[in-house]
């Protein structure tokens, strides 16, 4: 079994939903790895899910693009980055019919400059792609059976063929270069700071409101659903135990109908579900199954904590405390959610460094709890090293 012990660690998209608990799970227990976020602080990114880390004199924060050959490599030469975890996507499925090049840039041309960074530079000691179960396509409806991680790909919409399109680049890196790469295939996952584009946050607070609760299609599409602390511990014994070269699933053996989970946040706001739940128009293609075998990853020691009830009804507590968490949400809670492009901090002046003027690194925020930003200004510009 692997024993990988990183020192600088590059997190993609870790002011995202789960790369954020991630990044939170290294900084509590370890306080000896550096962890130096990359997020571009796109719509559903927000700083405020790095709170717990913030403060902390081991964390670096870097608002840039993974797309931006410049930055990354000026990241992985000037912080010595041994190992990189990549979160960094846009996942969104609904959004990848109507903007798949967007997915295409991001998803597979983003991995492809991490991809080539870590090849120039010879460094990288663990390269951790973040994927999706969905790369497997439809389960069977009556297969006993979950998809290991040896299955054929056999995606079925843009965002999953985006996704199975950057494995490919993976494999390939690790395959022609030698690059130690691990690859992750994950069931969904639920819990605090998630962007309510996504079903179940969504449901909770469109029941907060009293509104109807919108399924797409006849609620019969069955889903597996993993607390984001389980997928945290997940990710930190890959990180550590994981073999270059493999791929792991992450999931649980418990399925669920969509119109049973929306039944469930009902019953936690008592509400009537024959009242609330309102079927609406289906997507173009909708999988009906997803199910994985995780047996790979429990042979490394990991397995599923958080029960459903418990995780959903801690689930829901947080967004009641926290209903102003993303701000104005109204399009996200829409039947078919088309999101843009929404900033999430202040735009400063223009400090004339090209493509990277938005680019800065927010580190060593003071006891006081105010943030001290240091705007990269000339230093990407005027570095002369192996860019």
């Amino acid at each position: 079994m692997a024993n990988h012990q990183p020192k600088n660690i590059l997190i993609t998209g870790a002011a995202g939903f789960i790369a954020s608990h991630v990044a939170n799970r290294l900084i509590r227990n370890y306080s000896e790895y550096r962890i130096i976020v990359l997020d571009k602080l796109d719509y559903c990114s927000n700083l405020k899910n790095l709170d717990a880390s913030l403060s902390s004199p081991n964390f670096k924060f870097v608002k840039g693009d993974i797309c931006s050959a410049r930055l990354v490599n000026y990241l992985l030469d000037t912080e010595s980055i041994d190992t990189i975890m990549h979160f960094a996507a846009q996942t969104h499925v609904d959004n990848s019919f109507s903007n798949s090049s967007d997915f295409i840039k991001n998803n597979v041309y983003g991995t492809c400059v991490l991809l080539e960074a870590c090849k120039t530079f010879g460094q990288v000691r663990r390269f951790i792609h973040v994927s999706t179960d969905e790369v497997y396509g439809e389960t069977d409806e009556n297969a006993v059976v979950g998809n290991d991680e040896n299955s054929q790909l056999l995606p079925t919409n843009p965002y999953s063929a985006s996704k199975a399109g950057a494995e490919m680049l993976v494999l390939a890196y690790g395959r022609s270069y030698g690059l130690p790469v691990i690859i992750t295939r994950g069931n969904n996952v639920y819990g605090t700071h998630q962007f309510p584009e996504k079903l179940i946050p969504k449901f909770i607070l469109l029941a907060m409101k009293g509104r109807h609760l919108p399924i797409q299609g006849d609620g019969s599409n069955i889903r597996s659903y993993l607390h984001c602390e389980d997928v945290a511990e997940a990710f930190d014994i890959i990180l550590h135990r994981g073999e270059v070269g493999h791929v792991y699933n992450i999931g649980t053996d418990e399925e669920r109908r969509v119109v049973d989970v929306a039944r469930d946040i009902c019953r936690l706001f008592s509400l009537n579900p024959d009242a609330v739940i309102k079927f609406v128009e289906n997507r173009p293609f909708n999988d009906q199954r997803y199910f994985l075998d995780t047996q790979k990853l429990k042979n490394l020691g990991w397995s599923e904590r958080t029960g459903w009830e418990d995780g959903l009804r801690l689930t829901a507590e947080w967004y009641m405390r926290n209903p102003d968490w993303w701000g104005d949400v109204s399009g996200a809670l829409l039947p078919h959610p088309r999101m843009l492009s929404m900033p999430r901090i202040k735009k400063e002046k223009n400090f004339g460094v090209g493509t990277l003027e938005s680019s800065y690194v927010l580190n060593d925020c003071g006891q006081d709890g105010q943030d001290r930003i240091t705007y990269l200004k000339n230093s990407i510009t005027g570095h002369k090293s192996r860019l």
